[in-house]
């Protein structure tokens, strides 16, 4: 990863921590395809570099880190209806989780380092590992968006994700809701 990549991740970090912190209306596309994609990308981006076993060890513990710590970011999200479409924001103590989580990486770069995995101590697997843990936070939040019965923000194009998982129809419909 080049320098260049690891300022717009850190700059995307900084982009999600403030809109977290602020609140926003939760479009489904970005709370769960987006960081999906960011997933595949990260993975894809491992392709290239030998993985010896020390590596995919480190890997996957670091994955199921990043995971659980995304869990949690679901769970403390406080999510509520505004204009009938899902809102949420993350309290206060939720910046604790993002320290876990670069803390966590960090203590993964190490270990992965003085196990001579060169690829799990890179920074190489930045985005799979911010993709993983977005996307537990998602794995959080639509069951509980699901159950309260609130759906997710219009995308831009008019359309709701999971339209119909809510009982709804999209905009695009002659069906309004």
């Amino acid at each position: 990863m080049s320098s260049l990549e690891i300022l717009a991740v850190i700059g995307i970090i900084g982009f999600v921590i403030y809109q977290q912190l602020a609140g926003q209306l939760l479009r489904g596309k970005r709370l769960v395809v987006l960081p999906a994609v960011v997933t595949v990308i990260g993975f894809l981006d491992l392709r290239g570099h030998h993985l010896g076993p020390a590596d995919i060890a480190w890997l996957t513990v670091g994955a199921i880190g990043s995971v659980l710590i995304g869990l949690a970011f679901g769970l403390i999200t406080r999510l509520e209806s505004r204009d009938g479409v899902l809102w949420g924001k993350m309290p206060l103590r939720g910046l604790w989780l993002w320290v876990a989580l670069v803390a966590w990486r960090v203590l993964i770069m190490v270990l992965a380092a003085r196990t001579g995995a060169h690829v799990a101590a890179s920074t190489t697997p930045l985005l799979l590992t911010l993709g993983l843990n977005r996307l537990g936070t998602a794995a959080v939040i639509v069951p509980r968006a699901m159950l309260r019965g609130i759906p997710f923000a219009p995308e831009k194009d008019g359309s709701t994700f999971l339209a119909e998982a809510f009982g709804r129809r999209d905009r695009g419909t002659s069906e309004r809701y």
